[in-house]
Formats: structure tokens, sequence, C-alpha cells
């Protein structure tokens, strides 16, 4: 009985859309009961190879649900939660269960670590990919692996335009994507913010507009008076050149000169070191 439930509780998740996520906890907590009753919500030996995959369904259904609700704690559960069902060998499943959705919750993840700065954890995911079972596989073959992988590439680079690029289009492997490049620009976009105000007196609005990877010039206006910045005559001006300004008045012109030199160097040098 508690079988053929949860099989019925799979297929409901499968087929949640952005309509109806509203349903997903109260599925997902009666799939996790009926696994308890199966006693397979921890892989065991006794395990049976289809209650295995029944139980990895659940929890991958899970992970691309708390994505699609933008909660990364949760998916970060479900994703560890996981590890022990990716651990087994495929002989462990039945020949008619597919593979899941291993390589897609493991490049989401590889892209969260991404999207919050982690790198140390990115290249230890990346090394335990290498050295797994599957380690012989190229990675690179992975859409969904090759992808947050190309995207750490040009962030150690430092050629946002690169991650910007691959944020667009059929480029990204699937909707879940989605979110978690979102927050990625964002935080290279506040990380470029901080470095402009540093590096710069004021910005021409076109340029920040490029520079800051914004669809309108509308777009930087919004985005500079988040920022506290102040937008007139067509260009952006920092507060804190401003007011630094203001202090120097009546310095000559070769000392303020030396000043924004040296701003622009620490800019440079913190590109080289953003990741």
């Amino acid at each position: 009985m508690a079988e053929r439930e949860l099989t019925q509780l799979v297929q409901q998740l499968h087929s949640l859309n952005s309509s109806n996520l509203s349903n997903a906890s109260r599925l997902l907590s009666q799939a996790k009961i009926s696994l308890l009753k199966l006693d397979a919500l921890v892989p065991s030996p006794s395990t049976s190879a289809q209650h295995l995959a029944l139980a990895r369904d659940v929890l991958e259904a899970g992970a691309l649900v708390s994505i699609r609700q933008r909660d990364p704690d949760a998916f970060t559960r479900y994703f560890q939660q996981l590890q022990p069902f990716y651990s087994l060998p495929s002989s462990r499943y039945s020949s008619s269960s597919n593979s899941g959705n291993k390589s897609k919750v493991t490049g989401l993840y590889l892209l969260l670590l991404l999207s919050q700065g982690d790198y140390a954890g990115f290249h230890t995911e990346i090394e335990r990919l290498e050295t797994s079972q599957d380690g012989s596989a190229n990675l690179d073959a992975d859409p969904f692996i090759a992808y947050p992988m190309r995207l750490e590439q040009a962030l150690m680079e430092g050629s946002y335009d690169r991650v910007w690029g691959e944020t667009k289009g059929n480029r990204v492997p699937g909707e879940e994507f989605g979110v978690f490049t979102e927050v990625l620009i964002n935080t290279i976009r506040a990380e470029i913010a901080s470095c402009s105000e540093r590096a710069y007196p004021s910005l021409p609005i076109s340029n920040a507009k490029n520079l800051l990877f914004l669809d309108s010039e509308g777009a930087v206006v919004d985005f500079a008076r988040s920022r506290g910045w102040t937008a007139r005559d067509g260009r952006i001006y920092f507060p804190a050149v401003e007011t630094e300004a203001a202090a120097a008045d009546g310095k000559n012109v070769m000392a303020a000169t030396g000043l924004v030199i040296e701003n622009t160097l620490g800019y440079a040098r913190k590109l080289e070191t953003i990741v």
C-alpha cells in the first residue's frame, strides 16, 4: 500500500509547475512518511532496488522544488540527503529505473557554490566527482556539470562578459539554473559596483550600463539610487568620491590625479582577486 501511494506521490511531484508549487510541501511530507514506512529514507543493504529509486526520486523532486521556491538552504539539505543514494553503484538500482537527475542536481549545487562565492567548496566537489566511481566519465561532456565549470573558469579569468553571455538563451541547461545564475550576476554586479566606487569619481550612465550588465539606462538609475549614488547630467557620481573631492578642495591637481591612478590600480588588483 505504501509503495503504491509513494509511486503516485512521485508522479504528482514530477507534475508540479510554478502555478501549483504550494502543494509541494504537503506532497513531500507525505512522500517522506511513506519512505519511513518502507524503511527507505536512508539506503541500507536491505533496501530494494525499487525503493531506492523511489527514495532518490522523492529527494531529487524536493531539491528541484526548493530551487523553484528560491530556498537554497532546503536545496542544500536535499543535496546532502541524496549523497548516500548517489554513492551507490548503478547495479543497486533496477534496470528499469532511469538514472534520475544526479547530474542536474549536482550541477545546480556547483552553481549554488559559485553564487555564494564558495570557490573552495566548488573545487572540493569537482575533485570528488573526478575521483568518484564515475570519475572516468568526462565532466566536460556533461552539460549540467560543464555549465558551472565554464562559469567558474570565466570568473577566475575576470571575464565577466563571458559570464553574462553564459546566462543568456539556450546556453543555460535548464530552468532551475536560471535562479542561481541570477544570484551570481547580482553578486558580480555588486562587486563591480564596489570596485567602481573606488576607481572612478563618476561614470557616464551609458558606460555604467555595460559595466554593470544592466538592460537599460533607466535600470542604471534605479541601481544607482539603491546604492546611494547620484545620477545627473547623464553621469553617475559616487558619493564617497564626491566627499573626498570636497575634502581635498584647494589641493593641487597632480595630487588628485595620483589618487585616481592609485584607485584605478586598486581596482585592477580587486578584479584579479575577486575570485
